[in-house]
């Protein structure tokens, strides 16, 4: 399949822009996979089609204030630096803008007066992204507190800097191990006591973690969609998540991935010798069509970007093993634009059954 089949027009004021786009209830549409039928509903009408027994998986990495401004010691010129994947403490491969012009040996500060932070560029790689080193008192996620912004995608407009709402909506309820540098955002649409509800219910709840990277929202670059190389991204299925999957299979309940960072910790673990069973490491598995599920039942997501690694997967998840699942999600993308749903981050969900 070509980049271009992964193309659609979407009008600008679809893109949600705030957290209160979201509405008290955020949109569901639902897609059932065997027919091509869609539902339209709203958000708390999920709990309609999750059963006793259902295991929901969610993806409970944090996001980081993972934005930091400065500006370069030597000339004084500023910069902007998105910290995008760590190698070790204080140890970072980020994206530097300005940053064509940047060499290693080019030292930054990106503190204040409270808060002392500078950085060295070690190494630049063949994409333009930099290798900080970086001069901290302890670790420097413990500054980002004060120094850092919130991560915002580029789509969303502010006049400056990120508001006060959006460091605390742009992070999903359940949030615990601080490392993605963007939201993980199906779970955005969940409050505290929308998931006592469903625990009541008897659906049951399993964590996963992926610190979303450039593997998630980097951009298809590659003309065939096949030779587009993931980057690797750290995951982890812990041993009671495992547990609980096993148990959903053997009671005949189905496991939902909330999201296709959740979804692709899964299935990528679902692919080791021995599958599924508790796991950590890095993954670069990269779903489109025509791709076979090994775990996944059911799938919650926004509505996602134009030729992007998440529209394949979920293109791929409408249709597993066959490539007329980009037809059926264009086709309810379509509808979803005509009906005045919100697209990407803080947009409406999706629900594929």
């Amino acid at each position: 399949m070509l980049l271009a089949d992964f193309d659609y027009d979407l009008p600008p004021e679809r893109i949600a822009q705030h957290p209160a786009d979201r509405r008290d209830a955020s949109r569901l549409l639902v897609l059932r996979r065997a027919d091509g039928r869609l539902e339209h509903r709203e958000f708390p009408a999920l709990a309609e089609y999750l059963q006793a027994g259902d295991l929901l998986v969610v993806n409970n990495s944090r996001v980081i204030p993972a934005r930091l401004r400065g500006r370069k010691l030597d000339s004084g010129g500023e910069v902007e630096i998105l910290l995008v994947e760590q190698q070790a403490a204080n140890d970072w491969w980020t994206l530097l803008k300005p940053g064509r012009r940047v060499r290693p040996g080019t030292r930054l500060d990106l503190g204040n007066e409270r808060t002392p932070l500078t950085a060295t560029v070690r190494e630049k790689n063949t994409e333009g992204h930099c290798r900080l080193s970086f001069e901290a008192t302890g670790d420097v996620l413990a500054a980002l507190d004060e120094l850092g912004e919130v991560p915002l995608p580029p789509y969303i407009e502010r006049s400056r800097h990120p508001s006060d709402e959006d460091r605390d909506r742009y992070q999903t309820v359940y949030a615990r191990p601080p490392g993605s540098v963007a939201a993980p955002t199906a779970g955005l649409h969940f409050t505290g006591e929308f998931l006592e509800l469903l625990r009541d219910r008897g659906v049951r709840l399993g964590f996963v973690t992926l610190h979303v990277g450039l593997g998630t929202f980097a951009p298809v670059k590659a003309e065939r969609v096949a030779d587009h190389v993931m980057h690797a991204e750290s995951y982890e299925l812990p041993a009671t998540t495992a547990e609980l999957i096993l148990k959903t299979r053997r009671d005949g309940g189905r496991v939902v991935a909330v999201g296709t960072t959740s979804l692709r910790v899964l299935e990528s673990v679902a692919a080791r010798p021995g599958g599924i069973q508790a796991a950590a490491g890095k993954t670069r598995l990269f779903v489109h069509p025509p791709h076979e599920f090994r775990v996944v039942d059911a799938l919650l997501t926004n509505f996602h970007l134009p030729r992007s690694t998440l529209l394949m997967l979920v293109s791929a998840f409408a249709a597993p093993g066959r490539l007329s699942g980009r037809e059926l999600v264009l086709r309810a993308y379509t509808e979803a634009v005509r009906a005045d749903y919100r697209f990407f981050s803080y947009g409406d969900a999706m629900l594929l059954l």
